[in-house]
C-alpha cells in the first residue's frame, strides 16, 4: 500500500490534543507511520509537502515534521507533469496548493490520500471520478482497514 499524507495530516500529530476528533486522527496517523515504520506500507510525499513544512512559523513544529520527512519512501518532485494535472483539478475548485498535493500524490502512483482537511476532502468526494487516488481521512479510513 502506497499512501500519500498531506501537510495537514502530519501537522496533526503535533496539535494540541485538546479535542476528541484531533485526539483520534493524531492516533490514526501514529498507528500509519507504524506500518511505515516497518515497511508494511510506503509513504509517499512530495516537494509540495516539503515546502509547506518549510513555511511553518512554529520552528520547533517545522522541525519536528521535517525529521518526519526523511522516514518518506519517495518524494515526489512537481515537474510539468505534475503543473498541468493541478491546474486541471484547480479549475474543479480545488486550492492550487490541494491541487499540487493530489497532482504529486498521482504522479507518485499512491493508492491512497489522506486527508484531516474537510474542505478538501468534500471537493475530492464530489470529484472522485475525475481523481485518479481514492482520498479519505485517515481516522475514518484506518477505522475501515484496522
Amino acid at each position: 500500500m502506497r499512501i500519500y499524507l498531506d501537510t495537514c495530516c502530519l501537522s496533526r500529530l503535533l496539535d494540541p490534543l485538546t479535542q476528541g476528533r484531533v485526539m483520534e486522527e493524531a492516533g490514526a496517523v501514529r498507528q500509519i507511520f507504524t506500518y511505515f515504520l516497518s515497511g508494511d506500507w510506503y509513504w509517499i510525499s512530495s516537494r509540495v509537502v516539503v515546502d509547506e513544512v518549510d513555511q511553518t512559523p512554529d520552528v520547533e513544529k517545522r522541525s519536528q515534521v521535517k525529521t518526519l520527512l526523511d522516514l518518506a519512501y519517495q518524494t515526489v518532485s512537481v515537474g510539468e507533469t505534475e503543473i498541468s494535472r493541478g491546474l486541471q483539478l484547480e479549475s474543479l475548485g480545488f486550492q492550487e496548493q490541494d491541487a499540487l498535493h493530489l497532482a504529486c500524490a498521482e504522479s507518485g502512483e499512491a493508492d491512497l490520500f489522506l486527508t484531516t482537511d474537510d474542505k478538501l476532502f468534500r471537493r475530492a468526494q464530489r470529484y472522485r471520478t475525475q481523481l485518479h487516488i481514492r482520498v479519505e481521512n485517515p481516522k475514518t479510513w484506518f477505522q475501515k482497514v484496522n
